[in-house]
């Protein structure tokens, strides 16, 4: 918890510099409250909302969503959007022409060339980090979940086995093969044909626009010059893989960023949680109107809250549960928004080595192995242990719709009608009495479940359910354990954590992002979930997920959907599925030009928003 009495102070001395200017605090400055400060400001490792929220106002992508379309694009970096009509889209939708923008500068000065595009997109497809967005490009151009699979299809070399922990080769034998590699299928798949920019891919794949539109942050271009000047891969096929899967801290990009944006990165206070952006006053579209964004971390609702009613903040996250007490506050306008996002706990069917957070580590009561959900009579007991509608009532004010599995409401698969799990204690007792043979029942166990810190919702949903799974049997213990963004993303990716609520927003506008990102073998959240899943789902889920991406009648596709999300009810496959939340936006009412889109990444859309009187 932050001491409120010296952040009043700092925000103090803020205002009185602007004071004499007008009557509204600081009025070039907007100051958004958050929960969660980055987790890296590396486009390409970045795959999260704290961090998309700074780098989409840094960097630039080649189009743009159209107002708040999620099927619509404008141009941005690109000079058009390519379609079919305008012969930009050829080759039955496997070439993709985009002509750049000219005249455009970087922070520093330097000017936006076809090399620093080509640059960005093969940069960010070489590093494709563990558990980071660069799988879309991946699947969309090439086919691949991953570039480890791609790379050992082609060569039969594995880079995990293939490079030593500071990521060299360990038999130059490799190293011809792998120069190869990039020469023969990512180069050629994006080029730059005098200032088009060009894709080739190796099928066609509908939501590829989509991958690309700004709000994506793994789309984002970069300037090559200085990438490599700071430390970057060189753009050279001789040594790439000497940037693949590199920790998030020993990117050259972690913490500093050079863009195309409307704003430029000041700095990044590790200690303060606080971004500072200012405005770009030679960026090349229409200019912000404020000139300084402060993007601060403050875990504590009521520090928040304090904050926006002195004026000292104009935004801040509000948790459902907060939604009365903000509706009714002078001075304050509330509104409402639906991202495209769901929550779910998801349980790890074979915890990863290393763990800190499985006690003994066996079934003693003092602990669980680290296969402990592997048991499909644990998922389904813990499905049936969550109060449903008491939780979307009571607890979060019916400002969240319960999903029966991982779609959003109205995607292509999503029905009312989907079977689900509701509460029931006797049969969360009979699961439990089965589950491992009898063992679990009789030793009991110590299970932790984990949230990331300043997240009510998700806290609120871990407490009702230790609550009253440990109601069942008083040798069942239940912990519940918030951990700060960084940290809770770092226990994720080592997969530490066995269960744990996450929310998914999406990528783009198709089912296929949520059921392959949840219920296919190689899926962004599913592949984390230990072997054991990954061999269930290589043998029931795989082929249904694959085969719809790839079909085009929208009826077989709905079909397929379904049947997978059948399997996944009846095993209990990937956690809980819990809910679509309604986010709540509350702002001072002299916050001009604040709108809502629900793919957007973060609250607040800084270069358009101003401050002024109503």
């Amino acid at each position: 918890m932050k001491n409120l009495a010296l952040i009043v102070l700092v925000f103090f001395l803020i205002t009185v510099a602007g004071v004499a200017f007008a009557e509204i605090p600081n009025p070039d400055t907007y100051v958004m409250l958050t929960i969660a400060e980055p987790d890296t400001l590396d486009p390409h490792q970045a795959y999260d909302v704290a961090s998309g929220e700074v780098i989409q106002f840094v960097y630039d992508n080649l189009i743009a969503y159209d107002g708040q379309s999620l099927t619509d694009f404008v141009p941005w970096l690109a000079m058009e959007v390519p379609s079919l009509e305008n012969e930009l889209i050829m080759n039955e939708a496997t070439t993709y022409i985009f002509p750049l923008r000219e005249g455009v500068k970087f922070h520093n000065g330097n000017e936006l060339t076809p090399e620093d595009v080509v640059y960005s997109f093969h940069r960010g497809i070489l590093a494709d980090p563990a558990a980071g967005p660069m799988w879309m490009l991946i699947e969309a151009i090439f086919g691949y979940y991953s570039l480890e699979d791609f790379v050992f299809d082609k060569t039969g070399i594995s880079l995990n086995e293939a490079l030593d922990p500071e990521s060299q080769l360990i038999n130059e034998e490799y190293r011809q093969p792998l120069i190869d590699f990039y020469q023969d299928y990512i180069q050629p798949a994006i080029q730059a044909d005098g200032w088009d920019i060009v894709f080739h891919l190796s099928r066609p794949f509908g939501p590829f626009m989509s991958i690309l539109a700004r709000n994506s942050s793994w789309a984002v271009i970069l300037d090559k010059d200085t990438s490599v000047e700071m430390g970057c891969w060189d753009g050279e096929a001789d040594g790439w893989w000497e940037h693949y899967n590199l920790r998030k801290e020993d990117s050259p990009l972690y913490d500093q960023a050079v863009g195309t944006g409307p704003f430029r990165l000041i700095e990044w206070d590790r200690v303060q949680q606080r971004v500072t952006l200012e405005r770009n006053d030679d960026f090349w579209g229409e200019k912000p109107w404020i000139s300084t964004a402060i993007l601060w971390e403050i875990e504590e609702w009521g520090t928040r809250r304090a904050m926006l009613e002195a004026g000292d903040a104009d935004q801040i996250h509000t948790p459902q549960q907060y939604y009365e007490q903000v509706t009714d506050m002078p001075g304050i306008s509330v509104e409402l928004g639906d991202f495209v996002l769901v929550d779910s706990m998801q349980f790890l069917w074979e915890v990863g080595p290393g763990s800190p957070y499985l006690g003994s580590g066996q079934l003693d009561g003092n602990g669980i192995p680290p296969d402990f959900f592997s048991d499909i009579h644990v998922r389904r007991a813990f499905n049936y242990a969550l109060d449903y509608d008491t939780l979307v009532e009571h607890a979060l004010g019916n400002l969240v719709t319960r999903i029966p599995s991982v779609l959003p409401v109205g995607f292509l698969g999503w029905s009312e009608d989907q079977p689900r799990y509701e509460f029931d204690m006797e049969k969360a007792a009979e699961e439990f009495q089965m589950a491992w043979d009898g063992e679990l029942w009789e030793n009991g166990f110590t299970v932790s479940l984990f949230y990331n810190i300043g997240n009510e919702r998700r806290q609120t949903t871990c407490e009702m359910l230790q609550e009253n799974i440990e109601s069942i049997n008083p040798k069942f213990r239940v912990e519940v354990i918030g951990l700060q963004w960084p940290t809770f993303l770092d226990a994720y990716r080592n997969e530490h954590m066995p269960a744990f609520i996450i929310g998914w927003q999406a990528d783009y506008a198709d089912p296929h992002n949520f059921i392959s990102t949840y219920l296919h073998s190689a899926g962004t959240f599913s592949a984390h979930w230990g072997e054991p899943f990954r061999e269930f789902a290589r043998e029931n889920l795989d082929h249904l997920v694959e085969q719809a991406v790839m079909e085009t009648d929208p009826s077989i596709r709905e079909s397929l959907y379904r049947e997978v999300q059948d399997i996944a009810y009846e095993t209990a496959a990937f956690g809980l599925p819990l809910f679509q939340p309604r986010y709540i936006f509350t702002m001072r009412d002299w916050v001009q030009g604040w709108t809502f889109h629900s793919m957007r990444p973060g609250e607040v859309n800084l270069d358009q928003v101003w401050k002024e009187e109503n």
